[in-house]
């Protein structure tokens, strides 16, 4: 074990990098592991099953490095993460990088907090594939590319099911068989990550409302809600996979299971389902056009319309799911790339949520203002941006503290 005396100054303690993998992207950001952990560089590696495409701003949101690869099976991911590494090495503030942290969608019934990554934990989590195979393969890739590149760095996993093992037991089980759920078939929800971010800026900037009852909603092309009672989580719309709860950019989100079976007896196989649920229905489904909410929102076709108005209705439904899970709402929190970003989205939501004593000033909508709701309204609606990596990067330095990180917790020992 190699161990060093802490420092004072941020540089000599190094930088904690995060990274935040999807099905064919990389969002990644380097921190300076400090208590205040100010982002050096952010960025994010897209394209990863076609044409790999680099791109990193700095905090000023000013481009600092790009770049692109033809595709070459797995050599291009391969290429990519170690661009990547060079690029943090060379960051401007930046001694050297300290550790790596990451996203790890599913934590299952065990990991219920984040960990320091070992052989064992990696065996544990790959056996977790069948519980996540859209997500999970591709959250542990980014490990194994970093071992492989710098064997001797420290790396983290940060569950997004973590934040929701709060849930009440009545709030996680399924009304199926006890053996069933005895065997780990429950909700166990995600983008914990984010909600706890949500969560603890509330606690920072709104105290009042972080002790009430808040309903967080990350929509995005995944989408969720997630009931906060005092800042903790007492119920969310995911279910054992990301499948479940709120109409998403190409999932089907809650869904009869009477559908398999019909689906089934019409002939389709398990792989044709689970593509379709997974890939081709949502807001592209319904729409037969995008599940992008901006083409969608641009688009004069019936068909667009109609997607939207579901999107909207759903996640109005499911809010008063929360409601009744918190026995009232306090506030309202709309986050991530649509809850941030789309005004229109915002208000169609709000609009049918007036039975609730919502009362939207459209005014502060159409500008994104922290807050949207107006004087008369009975619930506080506020926009949040989340950071995901940054959630990442404060669990790695609570984790390491002030000490430098031992050899390569990867290898045996």
């Amino acid at each position: 074990m190699v161990t060093a005396s802490p420092q004072s100054d941020g540089a000599d303690q190094g930088s904690i990098l995060a990274l935040n993998a999807g099905s064919s992207s990389l969002k990644f950001a380097l921190f300076a592991a400090v208590p205040a952990l100010p982002a050096l560089v952010r960025g994010e590696i897209s394209d990863l099953t076609s044409s790999p495409h680099l791109l990193a701003y700095d905090e000023a949101g000013t481009p600092v490095a790009e770049r692109h690869w033809p595709m070459s099976g797995e050599q291009s991911f391969t290429d990519a993460l170690n661009a990547l590494l060079d690029l943090v090495d060379a960051a401007p503030g930046h001694d050297r990088l300290r550790a790596v942290g990451h996203r790890i969608v599913h934590g299952g019934t065990e990991h219920i907090a984040p960990e320091r990554l070992t052989p064992a934990l990696l065996i544990a989590l790959e056996a977790l594939i069948p519980l996540d195979p859209i997500h999970m393969p591709h959250n542990l890739a980014p490990i194994r590319a970093v071992e492989k590149s710098r064997p001797d760095m420290e790396q983290f996993a940060c569950f997004d099911t973590a934040f929701h093992h709060t849930m009440p037991l009545v709030a996680q089980r399924f009304s199926l068989p006890r053996s069933i759920c005895d065997a780990g078939v429950r909700r166990y929800g995600f983008h914990g990550l984010s909600y706890e971010y949500i969560a603890g800026r509330l606690a920072r900037e709104l105290p009042a409302l972080a002790q009430g009852r808040v309903i967080a909603a990350h929509l995005g092309a995944g989408a969720s809600l997630c009931a906060l009672a005092k800042g903790v989580s007492v119920a969310t719309t995911f279910g054992i996979s990301v499948l479940d709860g709120l109409m998403m950019a190409t999932r089907c989100g809650s869904l009869d299971p009477g559908v398999i079976f019909y689906l089934g007896r019409l002939g389709h196989s398990l792989a044709e389902m689970e593509d379709m649920l997974y890939n081709q229905s949502g807001l592209l489904g319904v729409s037969g056009i995008s599940g992008d909410i901006r083409v969608l929102l641009a688009s004069a076709e019936p068909h667009a319309r109609e997607a939207l108005e579901l999107f909207t209705y759903r996640i109005a439904l499911e809010v008063g799911a929360m409601a009744s899970a918190l026995g009232g709402v306090d506030g309202i929190v709309f986050t991530a790339g649509i809850g941030q970003h789309a005004p229109a989205i915002r208000a169609a939501v709000c609009e049918r949520l007036g039975w609730l004593g919502v009362r939207l000033d459209q005014a502060a909508n159409d500008a994104g203002a922290f807050r949207i709701s107006s004087e008369e309204s009975q619930i506080d609606v506020r926009v949040m941006a989340t950071d995901e990596e940054a959630m990442i990067a404060r669990h790695v330095l609570a984790i390491t503290g002030a000490a430098d990180p031992v050899v390569s917790s990867l290898r045996p020992v």
